[in-house]
């Protein structure tokens, strides 16, 4: 893309609407570089693209602050289009500062208690069953020793493994059967746990991604693994199919699923548990989307530009 959205305001009191993302020398994804570009054009010196470590915070004479590594103070903008990868961040650092903006007054899209949500896989489907909504049949913990987690009677095979902040499929396998379970359990890493998911059969290889904004299912599309693998993310080595309108049901599922983690933007992975039933997978918060999925860019720069009109108006709300 050569048209490059400001990475800071011309002034620096000029800008109302900010997109954050992560610290340099991060590579922004083509679908938040599309987004940036748009929220430019149509919004001017009123948006700058900030990257975390260009940002200060604190406090001063008993007021929240907010100011560049110069030393150069920043008032709170009213939207921050949020377009860092939910699982990676940290409390004490990306989450911090999220909450810090917060406290200032600025509205968030998605808002800092959705974005924790979608986070940890277990905490969405916490919130996704408690709303109803059909999930695979789960088990994880807390400090219990893997070891023993395998074995126990509640953990069925074949079973998902996959850690509970990964993304883009990373840190996914299948466990065909107990024994290879118990075999690679003193292989997984301790820094952060694991979750054990019923394996969907009928969806093997198979995801619906379904994107949402501000209530409407937007677009949909059909990943597919290459070979018959598990994971059929596009980074690795999936194909894509759009099919937007092809299945209602899920779409509407998707909206449930994103109203239910209280997000204004979301992209829901579902899999097919029938011809045409589904499941939630999981929630991302900061979804990307593929070029061809041309009504997803204007929506979402729709949906920011209502919350900063509303927020000028001193109401209070998502989008």
């Amino acid at each position: 893309m050569t048209d490059q959205p400001p990475t800071q305001p011309a002034t620096p009191d000029s800008a109302g609407i900010w997109m954050l993302v992560r610290q340099h020398p991060a590579v922004l994804r083509r679908s938040t570089q599309e987004l940036a570009t748009a929220l430019a054009a149509a919004h001017g010196p009123r948006f700058a693209l900030w990257h975390t470590d260009e940002l200060l915070f604190g406090v001063r004479d008993g007021r929240l602050t907010l100011h560049t590594l110069g030393g150069t103070d920043l008032p709170a903008p009213e939207v921050v289009c949020v377009r860092q990868v939910a699982g990676p961040m940290h409390t004490d650092r990306e989450v911090t500062l999220l909450r810090h903006l917060e406290r200032m007054g600025s509205t968030l899209i998605n808002s800092l208690d959705a974005q924790l949500k979608c986070r940890n896989k277990i905490w969405q489907l916490q919130e996704l069953a408690l709303a109803g909504l059909p999930v695979p049949d789960t088990l994880s913990y807390a400090t219990a020793p893997l070891e023993g987690v395998v074995r126990s009677p509640h953990l069925a095979t074949p079973c998902v493994v996959k850690s509970v902040n990964g993304a883009k499929g990373t840190r996914v396998f299948l466990a065909p059967d107990p024994h290879l379970l118990r075999d690679v359990a003193g292989s997984l890493t301790h820094d952060t746990p694991f979750l054990f998911q019923q394996h969907i059969a009928h969806s093997h290889g198979r995801t619906l991604r379904v994107v949402v904004v501000d209530g409407e299912p937007v677009e949909a599309v059909l990943h597919t693994s290459r070979h018959h693998t598990l994971a059929a993310n596009i980074a690795n080595g999936g194909a894509a199919a759009l099919c937007t309108g092809h299945h209602p049901r899920a779409e509407q599922l998707a909206v449930q699923a994103a109203a239910a983690l209280g997000l204004a933007i979301a992209g829901v992975d579902l899999l097919f548990t029938s011809p045409d039933t589904y499941t939630v997978c999981e929630v991302n918060a900061v979804p990307g989307w593929r070029p061809e999925m041309k009504a997803v860019t204007p929506a979402i720069t729709a949906c920011i530009t209502l919350a900063a009109n509303i927020a000028n108006g001193g109401a209070a709300a998502l989008c």
